[in-house]
């Protein structure tokens, strides 16, 4: 079995995850929407995930909808019984593959019977509540839904509660009404908007998990990105992930695709331990224009 990167992570008594984890959205097809175009395949990077050992499967209802999970349970049920399966609700899906906000009581409480059904699991290990926008968190409220995630989590449908796509104020509140393991925001090399996050997470002992490992970058930032990778031999993705797994202790990577080879590089690129003068050039990425 291949080591993994970073090891292990405790965020509760019951819930110890490995820092490399595996995103699954891209097991749906184009468009986060229906069935993938090869599903052996699809089937197979599932399979790899559990043979490297990873113990930390990111994914959500939403994705297809319905189909991601729907594959998961088809190709891994019954699970390991160190495997945890993070979902994210908030959100639905349209027939022309929008995501409107789903936050209402009802909503939140739909979603998990949704997700526990289509993943043939009788309780969700951790479930994030995404809120904000598509693009960035947006200032407001959460009580409604953390409060209807809190009565899950009483009635035993919910073991665990992260946010995703929040602000510090909605981090701030969300602790204020649960144990919160985990917060998952867009955060890159070139994103560093939630810095502060991240050093609180750190701080709280919390999982961090950061999804758009290389969006939004600029033509500068990636060009210096590309030039550090070629001097290390690695992938601009392997150089990024390496530095998100440096960047923090407490950060849980989840990226994903639909190769086993892909897999495998992954794994490879958040195992680098970036030298002192690529860390530096890779920091001043966030500054650059």
């Amino acid at each position: 079995m291949t080591t993994l990167p970073g090891g292990t992570l405790t965020l509760a008594d019951d819930l110890t995850l490995t820092r490399f984890g595996y995103g699954a959205m891209q097991l749906a097809g184009k468009g986060v929407m229906g069935p993938p175009e090869d599903v052996q395949g699809a089937q197979e990077t599932l399979r790899a995930v559990i043979e490297l050992g990873i113990t930390h499967i990111d994914t959500s209802d939403y994705y297809g909808p319905f189909v991601t999970n729907e594959l998961i349970r088809d190709t891994l049920h019954p699970y390991p019984d160190d495997l945890h399966i993070v979902t994210k609700v908030g959100a639905r899906r349209t027939e022309r593959g929008q995501w409107p906000s789903a936050l209402g009581r009802d909503d939140i409480r739909q979603a998990i019977d949704e997700n526990l059904e289509h993943l043939g699991l009788p309780a969700m290990d951790v479930v994030n509540l995404r809120v904000g926008g598509q693009a960035a968190p947006v200032e407001g409220s959460i009580a409604e839904p953390l409060e209807a995630l809190t009565e899950l989590q009483e009635e035993g449908l919910v073991r665990h509660i992260g946010v995703s796509n929040v602000t510090m104020t909605q981090f701030e509140e969300a602790r204020s009404y649960a144990e919160v393991v985990c917060v998952q925001n867009n955060y890159n090399l070139a994103h560093r908007d939630h810095d502060d996050l991240v050093d609180a997470c750190a701080e709280a002992g919390m999982g961090f998990t950061p999804f758009f490992p290389l969006g939004g970058f600029s033509p500068l930032q990636s060009t210096t990105l590309e030039q550090v990778a070629t001097r290390i031999g690695a992938t601009p993705l392997q150089t990024a992930l390496a530095w998100l797994m440096q960047r923090s202790p407490t950060m849980l990577l989840i990226p994903g695709t639909k190769s086993v080879a892909h897999l495998h590089e992954n794994v490879a690129g958040a195992a680098i331990e970036l030298p002192e003068d690529a860390l530096r050039e890779l920091n001043a990425i966030g500054n650059a224009a």
